[in-house]
């Protein structure tokens, strides 16, 4: 891992301690940042989500679809746990811990806000980081190539229907324009960049593909950091009022990571997939593609919202939980191969 992802939670928390610094020292600044608006898409934001998210989407090659056959039962267990378990579990867990057990210690008018930014995390696979996660296990590099090709083309189809469904049945109403056309920014535009950047590299050569995929990852980690901090430029007052919403947030998103990563693991054992194709499967099911829901939650709620806030707790503690569940996939392979 590069110094950036492996300290991804140590640049977070000082994300959150600068930008609560700047809003409440600069709050003229930090307003005038948030009005820079068009049709509820904040400008600033927007270029940097594109900054974010298209570096991370050249790796993505949808030529690798075709793999998909080479594994059908370990892209069926990461499709059912993706897109059937993962958004409705934590829909559930969101109903669970924050509209019932913890919303004594939550600010009552946010309660939908930060069930909304449950949903948005989970809706989301993982693009990217699961590149990093399956390498560290020694994951089928093709495999966890096509998996994300696979998810990201479903993603630009179903993530706007499924949010506004288990929004619906959170009793939380979003504004269908607004959702698609975060879908159409955030997801299908940097598609389609990326995609046609990737071309044009690779007529170039592998080399010179390469290198353009290292020099523009750091573009991406420095757009999220200063993402963050203009979110927390907005969120400070309510963080100094009530800090303890961080953890509780926290808490089912563990949950979740924990439980889809375990059943993901265990039903690619059962159905007999081999050791470097549950990894990447289970993994894929954990993690989330963050950068994404921070976008899409600012865009439908606003900076000020706890659904912003409940994406952002995802980027935090998304690098120790995923090596903790990478530690847990390496350790049991012995377990693993020995089913029956």
């Amino acid at each position: 891992m590069a110094v950036f992802e492996r300290y991804l939670t140590v640049w977070v928390l000082l994300c959150i301690v600068v930008g609560i610094a700047l809003g409440q020292w600069l709050p003229g600044a930090a307003r005038a940042v948030g009005a820079l608006e068009v049709a509820r898409v904040n400008l600033p934001v927007g270029l940097l989500i594109w900054v974010m998210i298209i570096p991370m989407l050249l790796k993505v090659d949808f030529g690798a679809l075709a793999e998909v056959r080479q594994h059908v039962r370990g892209i069926g267990v990461t499709l059912f746990v993706n897109w059937l378990v993962k958004p409705f579990s934590m829909a559930l867990l969101g109903w669970l811990f924050i509209r019932h057990w913890f919303a004594p210690y939550l600010p009552a008018d946010q309660i939908d806000s930060y069930i909304a930014g449950l949903i948005l995390l989970a809706a989301a696979p993982c693009t990217a980081m699961v590149f990093v996660w399956s390498r560290l296990t020694g994951g089928d590099p093709l495999f966890t190539l096509s998996q994300v090709a696979l998810n990201d083309s479903i993603m630009i189809v179903a993530f706007a229907p499924l949010v506004a469904f288990l929004l619906g049945l959170s009793a939380i109403t979003v504004p269908w324009d607004t959702l698609l056309t975060s879908v159409v920014l955030y997801i299908l535009i940097p598609v389609v960049i990326a995609q046609w950047l990737r071309k044009r590299l690779l007529r170039k050569g592998q080399a010179a593909f390469d290198a353009a995929v290292a020099r523009t990852g750091p573009w991406s980690i420095a757009a999220l950091l200063a993402t963050l901090v203009l979110l927390f430029a907005f969120q400070g007052e309510a963080i100094l009022q009530q800090p303890l919403v961080i953890a509780l947030l926290a808490v089912p998103i563990l949950i979740q990571v924990l439980f889809n990563s375990a059943l993901a693991y265990g039903l690619n054992r059962a159905v007999g997939e081999k050791h470097n194709i549950a990894c990447p499967s289970a993994l894929i099911g954990a993690s989330n593609f963050f950068e994404l829901a921070v976008a899409t939650a600012i865009s439908l709620f606003g900076f000020h919202s706890g659904a912003a806030l409940a994406t952002v707790v995802g980027v935090l503690i998304e690098v120790p939980v995923m090596l903790l569940v990478v530690a847990v996939v390496n350790r049991s392979k012995g377990w693993y191969e020995a089913r029956g």
